[in-house]
């Protein structure tokens, strides 16, 4: 991929964010994401590439969605895969709380997992614990071989995770081990990324969440260098066996099948993130704890921007003001 691509990129975060947060503090996290969606189909359609939606987000959450298969881009340039979450923190959007944002992963054709729009567990570390993780082992031994590796007792490990409902055994188990545990209500790609961040405390990742977002996360983790894992699971093995959850969940690993993955299976980081050739962008909504949100004064703006670029390993924080009604006609309706 060429290089300049990168800031083309983080102009298609930014203007996802930018609806989004029209959106903020009202209620409704699926009006949020449709603005998104929208605003980053418009802006993707301008980059010269020729690019593929290979994982997307939406079929969890009946939400709007850039679908899987999607083509994007002018057809001309670069043939890529693109990963996206327009909204990371739809509710988060739509309750005004922190750690929302918008986000892309793009590679070079092939570069990443195909998979269906399912839950995936995630477990993730940063370099220094690189090949201290197995996810065919419990997770309390898991964390042991990682605080062995980092040289520090379980009492300094710090694991962030979802606060779900779905994870109150497992932080409670984590926290009697004498692990810090910090819950954020949603967002795994930020959490995840915070363990590879030199200025952050995190250790480890642990959730079950999107696949979409484990998709991302592997892109932005192999760029960084450091590790993860990740499983597939159906719906009815993550949100209880009832008869809706099980039909839906046979529906995905029929997908799965039909794409020629099998769930249960462990997935390594190459398995998901081919190579570290990627682009990633991350445009802040509100205020959290990888990125400033959006300041809005009328017609104007200000966003920061995660923007890191794999083959370079080099991590860029971008600050921008925005006016408004001066960008593209066609965004003027998500955004004023």
């Amino acid at each position: 991929m060429k290089r300049e691509l990168a800031i083309e990129f983080s102009r298609v975060t930014e203007a996802a964010a930018l609806a989004g947060y029209k959106w903020l503090g009202r209620g409704d996290k699926n009006a949020a994401d449709g603005a998104a969606v929208q605003a980053m189909r418009i802006m993707l359609n301008q980059v010269n590439i020729d690019g593929q939606i290979v994982i997307g987000e939406g079929e969890i959450d009946e939400a709007p969605m850039l679908f899987i298969g999607e083509r994007v881009g002018t057809g001309q340039g670069d043939a890529v895969d693109i990963a996206v979450d327009p909204i990371e923190g739809t509710r988060m959007t739509a309750m005004g709380q922190a750690n929302a944002l918008a986000v892309l992963a793009v590679g070079d054709k092939g570069t990443f997992l195909h998979a269906p729009d399912m839950y995936m567990e995630k477990l993730v570390v940063g370099p220094s614990a690189k090949g201290a993780i197995d996810l065919n082992l419990p997770l309390e031994l898991n964390l042991r071989n990682i605080a062995s590796k980092l040289n520090k007792p379980l009492t300094e490990l710090t694991v962030i995770t979802l606060a779900k409902p779905r994870h109150d055994d497992i932080i409670a188990d984590m926290q009697q081990l004498g692990v810090k545990v910090f819950a954020m209500p949603d967002g795994d790609v930020a959490a995840s990324i915070l363990t590879c961040m030199p200025e952050s405390d995190v250790d480890v990742m642990y959730c079950i969440g999107g696949a979409p977002e484990g998709v991302i996360s592997a892109a932005v983790i192999r760029a960084l260098d450091g590790d993860m894992q990740g499983r597939l699971l159906p719906r009815h093995q993550v949100k209880g066996d009832n008869e809706d959850n099980r039909r839906i969940g046979e529906q995905e690993l029929i997908r799965c099948k039909s794409m020629g993955i099998e769930a249960g299976k462990v997935l390594l980081l190459g398995d998901m993130a081919r190579n570290d050739n990627v682009i990633f962008s991350a445009t802040g909504i509100t205020k959290g704890d990888l990125l400033e949100g959006i300041y809005r004064k009328g017609n104007m703006a200000t966003t920061e921007t995660l923007l890191i670029r794999g083959k370079s390993r080099t991590i860029r924080r971008i600050r921008s003001t925005h006016f408004l009604d001066r960008k593209d006609p066609a965004l003027h309706e998500f955004l004023l």
